[in-house]
C-alpha cells in the first residue's frame, strides 16, 4: 500500500510571511478579483501570514474602504466551508482602498498618508510590497512616481519591493528599456517580474524531480533524448481581450515567457544551490545558448498560424478575424510553432519543439521528454517488429504530475510488447489545494525570495530569442490567414516541422 504524503499545508522556509502592507496598483481589475485576493486568502487559510500584515487597492474608482471589500469578496463556492469564512472574515478586516490616479505623481502624497495610517492600525512595520496589476505602459511611470514619494527608499531595515506582470516589453529594444527605466529608481533585488506559470506545482517540481532523483539527472542529455516537446495549448479564443491579443499575438504573448522559462527549466544545468541568483544564472546560461535564428531559419523553422471557423467540444466556433474586437483583415497570429536547438555540450543535437495557440482541441500544458530507441538487435527473431518509444511526460496543467511510458511484456505464450505508463498525480497523492497559482509567488516576494522571478537578463534573454520571428514576420506578411480551423491541432506545416526530421507531435498524452 503506497503511503500517502501529508497534506496539511505548513509555511516553507519553516516562517510566516514578512508584516507588511500589499498594496495592489489596478485593485478594480479581474486580476485582483479573480487572482490576487483568492492568493492572499489561501495563503491567511494555510497559516502563511502574520497578523500584521494588510492589504491596500488603490484604483482611480471611488470607493470605500467596505465596497472594496464587497467587491473583492470571493466567491461562495470559495467561502464554501467555515475555515474558508473565517480565514475572510479575519483578512477582510485588513483589506483597505485608496481612490487615486497612480500615472499622477500628485497622487502620491495621500498614499505616503494612508500607509502610514495603516501601518499603525495593523502594527506593520513600513514593509511595502507593491503589485502592478496595470496596463504595461504604466508600469515605467508607477515606479518613477514610486521612487518620486519616497516609498521605493529602503531605511531603516524596512523592505520596498515590487512586483511587474507580463508583458515585460513587447520586443527586445522595449524590454532593455524598460529595463533600464526602472533600475534608475530601484535596485534588481528589489524587483519581482512575475510569470504565473512558476507558480504551478510541477513547475517547481522540475527542478526537484531532475536534480533530486538520482536515476535522471543521470541520462538527462544528448545521448539519451531525442528530442523535446512543449505545448501550451488553449481551448477558448481571445474572449473579450481582443484589442489588447491583437496589438501582442501569441509569439509575444506566450514565447519569450512562458515557453522560455520552461525550456531554460528542463534544459538548465545544476545550479550550485538553490539560491535564487544561482538558479537563475542557469536559467540565463541556457537561454544564452539558444542558437539564434537567421531570417532563412524563420522561414524554415518557425510556424505562424491563425484560426478559423471550426467546431470546439462539438460546438461551432468563430475564426479570430470574427471575434470580439478584432479587426476584420488581422494578420496577427493565434498560433506559433518553434524548432529550436541549444548550442552547449549537454543538449548538442537535440531539438526542442516549442508550440502554442488558441482554439485548439483542449487546454492542456505539458513537456515531453522523448527518449532514444533501444537498439532493436536483441528483438529480431521474435514478433516484436517496434521497441516501445520511452517518454516522460510532464503534465502541468490543467491535470497536474508526471507520467513515464515504457514497454512491457503482453502476457501470453508469445514475446510481444506493449507501451504502459506509470502516473503520478499530484491531487491523488498529496491532495487538493485550494490555489489560483499565485500563492507561492505571494508568498516568495513577501519574504524577498527571488527565485520563482525573472531577472533583467532573464527578460532580455526570452526576447533576443524571438526578436528575428518578430522582424522577419514584420517584413514578411503572412498570406494564408486563417490557416487552421477552431477545434484542430494548428496549422499543417506545424505537422511538417517535425516531419522534416522523422518526429511527430505527441498528441495522445494531451
Amino acid at each position: 500500500m503506497v503511503q500517502k504524503a501529508q497534506t496539511a499545508l505548513t509555511p516553507p522556509h519553516n516562517r510566516t510571511a514578512d508584516p507588511c502592507v500589499v498594496v495592489i496598483f489596478g485593485a478594480s481589475g479581474d486580476l485582483t478579483r479573480r487572482k490576487l485576493i483568492p492568493a492572499v486568502l489561501n495563503l491567511q487559510n494555510a497559516g502563511f501570514l502574520p497578523r500584521n500584515l494588510a492589504v491596500v487597492g488603490v484604483a482611480r474608482s471611488p470607493m470605500t474602504n467596505e465596497q472594496f471589500r464587497q467587491e473583492a469578496e470571493p466567491e461562495d463556492k470559495v467561502l464554501s466551508t467555515e475555515p474558508m469564512r473565517a480565514a475572510w472574515k479575519a483578512l477582510s478586516e485588513r483589506v483597505f482602498y485608496h481612490a487615486a490616479d497612480a500615472t499622477k505623481p500628485e497622487s502620491y502624497a495621500g498614499l505616503v498618508d494612508v500607509l502610514r495610517k495603516i501601518d499603525g492600525q495593523v502594527g506593520a512595520p513600513g514593509n511595502y510590497l507593491f503589485y502592478l496589476a496595470v496596463s504595461p505602459r504604466f508600469f515605467a511611470p508607477i515606479v518613477q512616481n514610486l521612487g518620486k514619494s519616497g516609498l521605493a527608499k529602503e531605511e531603516g531595515g524596512r523592505w520596498r519591493r515590487v512586483v511587474i506582470e507580463k508583458p515585460f516589453g513587447h520586443d527586445l529594444p522595449s524590454a532593455v528599456e524598460l529595463n533600464r527605466s526602472i533600475e534608475t529608481v530601484i535596485g534588481e533585488r528589489q524587483i519581482f517580474r512575475i510569470d504565473h506559470y512558476l507558480g504551478k506545482e510541477t513547475v517547481q517540481n522540475l527542478m526537484v524531480f531532475r536534480f533530486g532523483n538520482g536515476m535522471f539527472e543521470p541520462i538527462w542529455n544528448r545521448n539519451y533524448i531525442d528530442h523535446v516537446q512543449i505545448t501550451v495549448a488553449e481551448e477558448l479564443g481571445v474572449e473579450a481581450r481582443g484589442d489588447y491579443y491583437d496589438g501582442a499575438g501569441a509569439l509575444r504573448d506566450m514565447v519569450p515567457n512562458h515557453i522560455a522559462q520552461l525550456i531554460s527549466l528542463v534544459g538548465m544545468e545544476p545550479p550550485i544551490s538553490f539560491s535564487a541568483d544561482a538558479v537563475r544564472d542557469e536559467q540565463v546560461k541556457l537561454l544564452d545558448s539558444i542558437e539564434p535564428l537567421s531570417p532563412e531559419d524563420v522561414l524554415h523553422q518557425a510556424v505562424r498560424g491563425q484560426y478559423g471557423p471550426g467546431e470546439v467540444d462539438g460546438k461551432s466556433s468563430p475564426g479570430y478575424r470574427q471575434e470580439e474586437k478584432v479587426p476584420a483583415e488581422s494578420t496577427t497570429e493565434t498560433f506559433v510553432a518553434l524548432r529550436l536547438m541549444v548550442d552547449n555540450w549537454r543538449w548538442a543535437g537535440v531539438p526542442f519543439y516549442a508550440r502554442t495557440g488558441k482554439r485548439l482541441p483542449k487546454r492542456v500544458t505539458q513537456i515531453v521528454i522523448q527518449f532514444k530507441h533501444a537498439p532493436a538487435m536483441l528483438f529480431q527473431h521474435t514478433s516484436v517488429d517496434r521497441l516501445t518509444t520511452n517518454r516522460l511526460y510532464i503534465h502541468i496543467q490543467p491535470k497536474e504530475g508526471i507520467s513515464l511510458r515504457f514497454g512491457a511484456k503482453v502476457p501470453g505464450p508469445v514475446l510481444t510488447m506493449g507501451a504502459v505508463e506509470m502516473d503520478f498525480d499530484y491531487v491523488d497523492y498529496f491532495g487538493k489545494v485550494p490555489s489560483t497559482g499565485y500563492e507561492t509567488l505571494l508568498y516568495d516576494a513577501m519574504i524577498g525570495d527571488a527565485t520563482l522571478f525573472q531577472r533583467a537578463d532573464m527578460v532580455e534573454a526570452g526576447w533576443a530569442m524571438v526578436q528575428p520571428l518578430l522582424d522577419v514576420w514584420k517584413a514578411l506578411p503572412p498570406r494564408n490567414f486563417p490557416n487552421y480551423p477552431a477545434g484542430s491541432w494548428g496549422p499543417a506545416d506545424a505537422d511538417e516541422l517535425l516531419k522534416r526530421d522523422g518526429r511527430h507531435w505527441e498528441n495522445s498524452g494531451t
